[in-house]
């Protein structure tokens, strides 16, 4: 079979090439083409566009790239025409997608799409879109069934793919290696990740680096992304107490005793490797005005949602300040009961992701779909 795959994210790059991989242990003829990232390519993807020259983020930004945006769009339709794929897979990334789906559904090309775009926070109409446009929806999160049933659309819940990668890390961490590794001295990690979008680190990592002079018991370290070199990070850092470490985010998250993540993906994998956080978040005002205005559901972290309550504290917009960050962080370091309750909800929350096989079980359902 010929899969072309359109990812706009470092979370869909991840889990992307976990399907590419599962879809290869079923289908040895696989032939793989698309929008992606390092991981996909890894995993034997003919790339495209990376991803990096698509994410755009918030209301104004996109505005202000359509250009871009379309050049893309027309692209990626030229791509695939020549591509001749026997079944296109969207992967979340609503706002690109779903204008692709529009197209692909004009050509009568097959198309799957995994990793449900969160349309049950805002613009829920887009139910009644989606289910005219995709063939199969294959969903990671366990509520997200039950909401397509109102628009008479049956929809597989697969599990959700971090388990997967999760499952394959090593039982035991040896956080002193890991510290000798990167030259880290023996004070308990707290590890920052303030995102993988330029506007959203200018935002969330200034606040995040006021509080670490309140903190001198504990060392702070960064989670890098590839596509920001030092000096990037170095703006914020200047001669305060903390490192920057690229390109293993997960053992830095093992080695830490606490985390300060923004939304999403990262806010997720923190809490199922049972590390206490704080959920932090800051747009743009006016971006911040646009989505107060839209969104429909109480949380923000994914994890939060899952549970139907506040597991992870959400610092979001004007809540994210220094004195509040302060206050929590000291919480999650040295109150003993609040720790415990975290690693309670955590093991509650990995039962209720499943058994950690969504690549297989997505691949299994989109080969079987296909025949």
């Amino acid at each position: 079979m010929r899969y072309y795959l359109i990812v706009g994210e470092a979370s869909g790059d991840m889990h992307a090439a976990n399907l590419m991989h599962a879809l290869y242990q079923k289908d040895k003829q696989a032939v793989f083409c698309g929008f992606g990232g390092d991981l996909m390519q890894q995993e034997g993807l003919q790339l495209i566009k990376h991803y990096h020259d698509l994410a755009f983020m918030g209301f104004t930004e996109v505005l202000l790239n359509l250009r871009t945006i379309f050049k893309n769009l027309a692209l990626c339709r030229q791509e695939i025409l020549k591509f001749q794929p026997d079944v296109v897979i969207l992967v979340d990334y609503p706002g690109f997608n779903l204008r692709m789906a529009k197209w692909l559904k004009q050509q009568k090309i097959k198309t799957f799409y995994y990793i449900s775009p969160q349309i049950w926070a805002w613009n829920q109409k887009r139910g009644k879109k989606i289910k005219r446009l995709i063939d199969k929806m294959f969903c990671i999160l366990p509520f997200e069934k039950d909401f397509y049933k109102k628009f008479d659309y049956t929809v597989d819940y697969v599990g959700h793919p971090l388990l997967d990668s999760l499952k394959k890390e090593p039982k035991e961490f040896d956080i002193e290696k890991f510290k000798e590794k990167y030259q880290l001295d023996e004070r308990p990690i707290v590890a920052l990740f303030p995102g993988s979008r330029r506007q959203e680190i200018q935002k969330v990592l200034p606040v995040m680096i006021s509080v670490v002079e309140q903190f001198r018991d504990v060392q702070f370290v960064i989670g890098g992304v590839s596509q920001f070199d030092i000096d990037f990070y170095h703006q914020w850092m200047q001669n305060k107490d903390i490192r920057l470490i690229y390109k293993d985010a997960r053992n830095l998250l093992r080695a830490s005793k606490a985390a300060l993540v923004t939304s999403g993906t990262a806010s997720l994998e923190t809490a199922l490797l049972k590390i206490p956080e704080v959920i932090c978040y800051k747009g743009s005002r006016l971006n911040y005005l646009i989505a107060r205005q839209l969104i429909r559901v109480p949380y923000i972290g994914l994890a939060n949602l899952i549970m139907n309550r506040p597991m992870i504290k959400e610092l979001i917009q004007y809540d994210l300040t220094k004195e509040n960050l302060q206050k929590e962080l000291n919480l999650l370091l040295n109150d003993h009961q609040k720790r415990q309750q975290f690693l309670t909800d955590s093991t509650a929350l990995i039962e209720v992701l499943g058994n950690g096989s969504a690549s297989e079980t997505a691949a299994q359902l989109m080969i079987d779909a296909l025949k």
